[in-house]
This record gives C-alpha cells, structure tokens and sequence, in this order.
C-alpha cells in the first residue's frame, strides 16, 4: 500500500507527519492544490496534500481535482483516505461525530469530471456502484475502534456545487433522495480516483447541522468550534491507522 491523505477544511497540515520534503507535480491537467508532502506518521510513509491549497485558499469549485488525483497516482499511490467536513442531515450525523459514508449523490456542475475526454482517450464508463473501497472503508472503521473514537459506518454523502451553504428547500430535497451527509468536495475526487483505479474511502468530519435541520440559521463560529474538535479526532484515526497498518 502507498497511502496519501487529502485534507479537507481545518486540516491543511498533519500533526505528527513527520515531513521528509515537499514535491512540486505539475501534470497534463494542471497544477494540484498544493505541492505533495511525503513523511513519516509513524512507521508508514505517506503522501499528504491539502485540498483546498495551504493557505486554504482555493474554494471547492475551483479545485483542480483531476491534477490532484493525477499527481498522487504519479508518485505511486495506490490508496488515499479524503478527510472532509460536511453538514449532518440524518439523526445520527450529529456535529463533532466521525462517519465513514458508502454511498454519494453528485450534484455538482461545471467542474471535470474525468480524464477520458480527449480526442486520443476512448470511450470509458467506469463502475461506480459502490464508489468507496470497501476494504479501506474497513481498515478506517478498524482505526477508529483501535484509537477508541466512534466512526459512523455508512450513510450517503450529497455532493454539492458550494461554495454557499444550502437553503432548507435543498436539503429538504437531499433528504428525500437519501443523503445522510452533506459537503462539497466529494465529487468528482470519488469518481476520478475510480478511474485511475485508486482505492479510495472517505473520513467525514461533522461540523454543523444541515440547514433547517435545527433552530436558526447556521452559524460559522459553532462550525469552526466543531471543525477543531473533530479535525482532531481525524488526527487521532489516521495516526491508529498507521500503525494498525504498521502491524500487518
């Protein structure tokens, strides 16, 4: 396994990543978000690469998710866990709670959703039922009882354009159609990893109740408040799964 880490909103650096030298990738789609850090968490070597830039600075449209997944799959990455913060819709999403989804809904638009759209690429449909890896899924839910940190398991995750939050009507909507989680990042990365044949699985980090699913409007403080207490427990999984990993 070669294992690389995206870090969503609050987690634009790794705590205990011991960084060995940063890499400037430059591929046919562009430039990543920021250039990759390879280090050590723990015994495991690993790839670590802020989404949105390392000043956070890049919104979830104006990610450049094809370079992103073309640069780690260029440094030989076989596996990749994306951390995301998301908006709880179901009961049991509650802020501060970890899930690991298995299921996404993509409501996105404008953004490139594959690498199989130049005049020398063939048509390819890649399969996408069941759109995270299930073993990693699994080694993530093992890290979490290993480091005593609940992990919701499954739950669809509804992919939105951002980088607005939604109105109630649309999460009203998202309910209906069987999202659990809502967040802005999700898609196209999924897919995309797809198809560089990348085993790919998703760390959620809770940080607000979804609009209209409590009194009020949202508020930005209680997210960033919720964003720190599960970005740390995020910190706390990854480092018991490294060593979960370490032990095989």
């Amino acid at each position: 396994m070669r294992l690389a880490v995206i870090g969503g909103s609050g987690l634009t650096r790794l705590d205990g990543l011991e960084r060995i030298r940063r890499v400037a990738v430059s591929t046919p789609y562009g430039e990543p978000s920021a250039p990759l850090v390879e280090g050590r968490l723990g015994d495991l070597n690993l790839i670590f690469l802020p989404r949105h830039g390392e000043g956070h600075s890049l919104p979830p449209h104006r990610v450049n998710y094809r370079a992103n997944i073309a640069a780690l799959k260029e440094k030989g990455v076989t596996h990749v866990i994306a951390a995301a913060a998301v908006g709880g819709i179901a009961a049991r999403m509650a802020p501060r709670s970890l899930a690991v989804p298995d299921q996404i809904i993509d409501y996105t638009y404008g953004r490139d959703p594959t690498f199989f759209e130049f005049d020398d690429s063939p048509v390819t449909h890649v399969d996408l039922t069941f759109p995270y890896s299930e073993p990693l899924r699994q080694k993530l839910l093992a890290a979490g009882k290993s480091a005593g940190i609940e992990l919701l398991e499954g739950g669809c995750y509804g992919c939105t354009q951002g980088p607005r939050l939604e109105t109630a009507a649309e999460i009203r909507r998202m309910e209906r159609d069987g999202c659990d989680l809502v967040g802005m990042t999700g898609m196209p990365e999924a897919a995309l990893a797809r198809e560089l044949e990348l085993d790919y699985a998703c760390l959620a980090v809770v940080v607000n109740w979804a609009a209209g699913k409590s009194e009020g409007i949202v508020s930005m403080t209680e997210i960033k408040a919720h964003l720190a207490a599960g970005t740390d427990k995020v910190r706390r999984v990854l480092t018991a799964f490294a060593e979960l990993l370490s032990g095989d």
